[in-house]
């Protein structure tokens, strides 16, 4: 079923979840959000940090305090590594490189003995969940999104349970991940029976009808369940659909789970370091201020690291970034 944005819009946020929408209610509240105008301001990890190499979560919240933030969107290998779920071997040959045969049966079978584990995952697994999030707030950052980048409606019920029961015992606000459309309808249910959101990434495939890309496609699944929502990478959005998302994110800000922070040109252009593009990073922060919106600005470092520079001096300047589009609000 298809309706039109119209018809979409006036359904859209009609019985958005009371505690999605409380401030008080909405979960932990990163203790560093004064110096960011009181906006919750964290970053999107181990992706941020890639270029380090293997992280693991304790690594990786001595990086985030480094950085002065105190929020994060924690993908799921390094959380489920703490807890000691057999987690599959590295990609032996980088992401859009074709597998051999012998190299795709060997994931295959890693990812299903990780799906049976999940669906029967010990006591223990989860008082060490508990230790992880205790970890973390006691160094001032909230795990407030984790991220279980191929969740979808092709799990079985048991693992996706997993999925919000892990969410929960880290005290986040949702769950972020990257399904087809068509599977948000059972997804939804699913955030229905936990009372969380889900937040859909977007990219930049706008002719693609499964893809979250164009504002239609968060609004289709924001019918199908008042537990969906929209995690808006405002460079994606800004280079795939060449506008700015300042009024989708005004439209549907009590749907947004988070935005990612980066940069990019119009007409599917590159990132490149912040203010070089034509993404309103600095005009939606001040947004953000101005509406004391309660959702995470998540930063993501996707632009080539420059010769001579290095990961956290880069993140470093997102920070600063931030804090200077802020100041002027």
């Amino acid at each position: 079923m298809h309706l039109t944005r119209r018809e979409i819009g006036k359904l859209a946020l009609a019985g958005v979840p009371a505690a999605w929408m409380s401030s008080a209610t909405a979960g932990a509240q990163s203790r560093s959000t004064p110096r960011f105008g009181g906006l919750s301001v964290g970053v999107i990890a181990p992706y941020s940090f890639r270029a380090m190499g293997a992280l693991d979560a304790e690594a990786l919240l001595r990086h985030i305090v480094q950085l002065g933030l105190g929020a994060t969107e924690l993908q799921s290998p390094p959380a489920e590594a703490f807890v000691g779920a057999p987690l599959p071997p590295p990609r032996p040959v980088p992401f859009g490189q074709p597998l051999s045969p012998e190299q795709a049966a060997v994931q295959r079978a890693a990812r299903e003995t990780l799906r049976q584990w999940r669906q029967a995952a010990p006591a223990g697994a989860f008082s060490a969940y508990r230790e992880l999030r205790k970890t973390f707030e006691s160094a001032g950052v909230a795990i407030q999104l984790i991220k279980f980048d191929d969740l979808s409606a092709d799990w079985p019920d048991a693992e996706i349970d997993y999925a919000f029961t892990v969410a929960k015992t880290l005290g986040c606000r949702g769950i972020t991940c990257e399904p087809p459309l068509s599977h948000t309808r059972r997804l939804g249910r699913f955030a229905e029976k936990h009372g969380l959101m889900l937040g859909y990434h977007g990219h930049t495939a706008v002719a693609d009808v499964e893809a979250f890309a164009r504002p239609g496609s968060w609004e289709q699944a924001f019918f199908y369940s008042k537990y969906n929502g929209a995690n808006i990478d405002i460079g994606h959005f800004t280079a795939g659909n060449s506008r700015s998302p300042v009024e989708f994110i005004r439209e549907y800000h009590d749907r947004i789970t988070n935005l990612h922070l980066k940069d990019r040109r119009v007409n599917n252009g590159p990132n490149v370091p912040w203010g070089e593009g034509d993404t309103p990073i600095r005009e939606i922060l001040q947004l953000m201020k101005r509406e004391r919106y309660t959702f995470m600005a998540t930063i993501e470092l996707e632009y080539p690291i420059p010769p001579g520079s290095d990961t956290m001096t880069e993140l470093a300047r997102c920070v600063r970034f931030v804090e200077d589009a802020l100041a002027d609000a």
